[in-house]
């Protein structure tokens, strides 16, 4: 499989091609050819069904960075001998190549705040220099991936047929979802809202998708798959939802799962040090609301998912879902009875937080 990517590409079938990372959507391989060193990933269409409009859009992202941000760190898609990004062996699917920035390093636990101050800063400077992008142009590469009133609806169609000894079991889980349903009101006020804006958006904020170097201090941000359009509370809701808590969604013993006041901290103000020119005074306020927002909408999804047998997800032992939607909704339950100090920590951020003083390309705009 993997000699006719590398002919693709030029390398000879003899290259070294080892399994690269953890993550669990791509599958992801370092190749070295001499002195390079290069990241090639196979794309996993059972969630990715159009890989070409993945392309289109870091085509279009990677050149507008180029134009207006050329010292900007981008690690654009290397050409084959084609001149294609994409490479197709056929019943393998497709594949691309990266060039491996030199002396980066990922991480896969956010191990202090230090770490979660650089991953924000980041995902906030990413969104900034691409403010003057016209978002329209990109493709959803996930159509309603942060649909938040569709995912509600699905799970309402799943206490209609999910299975009955599932239902039963999760009973008391399920009626703590269903009062929250104010988190979706409060989704679809903001997509009739003038002061929430779409902009170019991440979607996949976990740690493991910005490089860093051996200082701990943030490069750059990476596997673009999900950007498309979207607003700025996936992004920072999806980092309060993988930063906060000292364990992961896959932990079953809800006693473990805590939200850390100093991680919230470090993820608004990296965060501002990029965006506070940017966002708008109405966004500025819904920092709380972004985790929420995140920690509700993947609360019904693992729950949609286990009521309906684990299409989606899979599992790796019986109320595997179950434990994940639990997990989640707990994390959800903490960070609201801790509402009070997050509001009160964002805003003194806020008022404290000095007006950037970053270089703008002349077509920025806020």
């Amino acid at each position: 499989m993997l000699d006719a990517v590398l002919a693709a590409y030029g390398f000879p079938p003899d290259t070294p091609v080892t399994p690269h990372g953890s993550g669990l959507i791509n599958r992801t391989y370092t190749v070295r050819a001499g002195n390079d060193k290069f990241i090639l990933q196979r794309i996993n269409q059972d969630i990715f069904s159009s890989p070409a409009l993945i392309a289109e859009n870091i085509e279009k992202v990677g050149g507008y960075l180029l134009t207006h941000f050329p010292d900007a760190v981008f690690p654009r898609p290397v050409p084959a001998l084609s001149g294609s990004t994409l490479v197709s062996t056929g019943p393998d699917g497709f594949f691309r190549l990266f060039p491996f920035i030199k002396d980066s390093i990922t991480v896969d636990v956010v191990d202090h705040p230090g770490q979660a101050f650089e991953a924000a800063r980041q995902f906030g400077a990413f969104t900034r220099m691409m403010t003057g992008f016209p978002v329209g142009q990109l493709h959803e590469t996930l159509p309603h991936f942060h649909d938040l009133p569709l995912r509600y609806r699905t799970f309402r169609e799943a206490l209609a047929k999910g299975y009955p000894d599932r239902l039963r079991k999760a009973g008391e889980l399920i009626g703590y979802l269903a009062t929250q349903h104010h988190l979706v009101t409060r989704y679809e006020e903001i997509l009739s809202n003038p002061g929430f804006k779409l902009r170019v958006t991440h979607h996949d904020t976990k740690i493991s998708n910005v490089l860093f170097d051996r200082h701990d201090k943030g490069i750059c941000v990476i596997d673009l798959d999900t950007v498309m359009p979207g607003y700025f509370i996936s992004d920072v809701g999806d980092m309060f939802r993988t930063y906060l808590s000292p364990v992961s969604e896959e932990e079953g013993d809800t006693s473990r799962i805590a939200v850390r006041l100093e991680y919230f901290e470090a993820i608004v103000r990296g965060y501002l040090e990029e965006m506070i020119d940017v966002l708008t005074p109405e966004e500025k306020r819904s920092f709380v609301y972004a985790g929420e927002f995140l920690l509700y909408m993947q609360a019904l999804r693992f729950i949609t998912d286990y009521l309906l047998g684990d299409p989606y997800y899979g599992s790796s032992y019986e109320g595997h879902n179950y434990v994940r939607a639990l997990n989640q909704a707990t994390l959800l339950q903490r960070f609201s009875e801790q509402t009070p100090a997050l509001k009160n920590i964002a805003a003194r951020i806020l008022a404290t937080e000095p007006r950037s003083r970053r270089p703008s390309s002349q077509n920025e705009h806020s």
